[in-house]
């Protein structure tokens, strides 16, 4: 199907030469436990449709270092503190995961199954008739539904 993979083909001499991507969608009930913070990939895998999961671990990074910034410095970091993190960014976890168990069920499984995958026409409707809502997907995808900044302490001065 792709000519220009064409010389690898020969070294693939059985399955044992592939490795086959177990994708997981799932998330820790709880993240944090005294001294330990689990973020990304550890506290909740993602699939890679939409290629969100990176965004988002990467805003829980930067939701990390700014509430913890300040109990770091004072040497007192509480089971409290790590709870904040997982409070903030629980919602737009789950928001992802949800788009992203929607895209599994209307575009990955019909595409596997040989039958053409469509957007759900729901979405092709609001894409159609509002113009607002066109730049919605590639934004939910590029921001997350709660985008992080780094913190002014964290900022480079001109």
């Amino acid at each position: 199907m792709l000519p220009q993979y064409a010389d690898r083909v020969d070294h693939i001499a059985g399955m044992d030469d592939l490795h086959l991507l177990d994708v997981k969608l799932n998330r820790l009930k709880r993240w944090y436990a005294d001294g330990v913070l689990l973020i990304g990939d550890a506290a909740h895998a993602m699939s890679p449709a939409g290629g969100m999961g990176i965004n988002l671990a990467i805003q829980d990074a930067v939701a990390a270092a700014t509430i913890l910034a300040e109990p770091l410095r004072r040497h007192h970091v509480t089971t409290a503190d790590l709870a904040k993190i997982q409070k903030r960014r629980w919602r737009p976890t789950v928001i992802v995961q949800t788009v992203q168990r929607m895209l599994h069920r209307t575009m990955f499984v019909p595409a596997f199954a040989g039958k053409g995958a469509r957007p759900p026409r729901p979405l092709v409707f609001l894409a159609r008739h509002l113009p607002a809502f066109k730049k919605f997907p590639s934004k939910l995808i590029a921001y997350g539904p709660r985008p992080e900044h780094a913190p002014d302490f964290a900022r480079r001065t001109a």
